[in-house]
């Protein structure tokens, strides 16, 4: 019996050691190769940049437009690499939106008053704008101006950047980013070069399946395309929720937008706007 005893107690000892080594050992080896090969989840940083960014949302809510574009503006030089850097750039063009499409006062906005003999598109050329973002911002429902009547007027410099693989519509004002726009459809040319500098060539309005002028009735519920100078390249609407069918069939190639933003960006831009595209 003294050598059964002996026996099982060698092999607790052993099958002790045996577990202790894999348990502190083997296993935390194992542990960090499944962590190096991502298998296991590193402790995610805390994320530094959320009280910024809920300031800024925040200003936005309590009506303080100006002062959340600045902090926003601020945020995404400070965190070009942090979570919420694309969610801020959204938050920062709509805001931008808000502020230019409205009779809020901004550094960036004149004061005009009609004058005998105006019409909005001589005001819009003296004032570097467009006639539809005069209207947008002063709220008017058709074209005609009245005597005396005072008009908040900004003049931006667009241009846009089209990034066709991350599929996104980049427009700047004077220099720096002021919105971006999601492209939803990619039907571009089979052979494209790396980068081209082009402009937009035309806006179009469809009504109906017909083409519509500026300042007429049909104009204001129209599906606007925006048709850049190299062939192949229209910005065209998608039905959305605010516009949930399409006045024209989509053109063999292009991007496509949603409707909303088809119809907000060809109220910025003109045939004098540069386009530059990119991979």
């Amino acid at each position: 019996m003294k050598w059964l005893f002996a026996l099982l107690l060698a092999l607790a000892i052993f099958g002790g050691a045996a577990y202790f080594s894999y348990n502190v050992l083997f296993k935390q080896e194992i542990a960090v190769q499944k962590e190096q090969r991502a298998e296991i989840p590193s402790t995610p940083a805390p994320d530094l940049s959320l009280p910024e960014f809920q300031e800024a949302a925040k200003l936005r809510q309590e009506g303080k437009l100006v002062e959340a574009r600045n902090a926003l503006f601020a945020f995404i030089q400070k965190y070009p690499n942090g979570q919420h850097f694309e969610e801020a750039k959204d938050l920062l063009g709509a805001i931008n939106i808000d502020i230019l499409f409205s009779p809020v006062p901004s550094p960036e906005k004149q004061e005009y008053i009609v004058k005998k003999g105006d019409v909005i598109a001589r005001v819009a050329q003296k004032m570097k704008s467009t006639p539809e973002l005069i209207m947008r911002t002063n709220n008017m429902n058709g074209t005609m101006l009245h005597i005396g009547e005072k008009l908040l007027i900004s003049n931006p410099d667009f241009s846009m950047l089209i990034q066709t693989k991350q599929k996104i519509i980049v427009l700047i004002n004077h220099g720096q980013f002021f919105k971006q726009y999601h492209v939803q459809e990619l039907k571009l040319p089979a052979k494209q070069p790396s980068r081209i500098n082009t402009k937009v060539a035309e806006i179009f309005a469809w009504k109906n399946g017909k083409r519509v002028g500026f300042g007429t009735r049909e104009y204001q519920t129209s599906t606007r395309w925006i048709r850049l100078a190299n062939a192949g390249y229209t910005i065209y609407a998608i039905p959305d929720a605010s516009h949930p069918s399409s006045d024209q069939p989509p053109p063999p190639l292009g991007l496509g937008i949603s409707a909303g933003d088809a119809e907000e960006l060809s109220s910025l831009v003109n045939g004098k706007t540069p386009v530059t595209i990119t991979e």
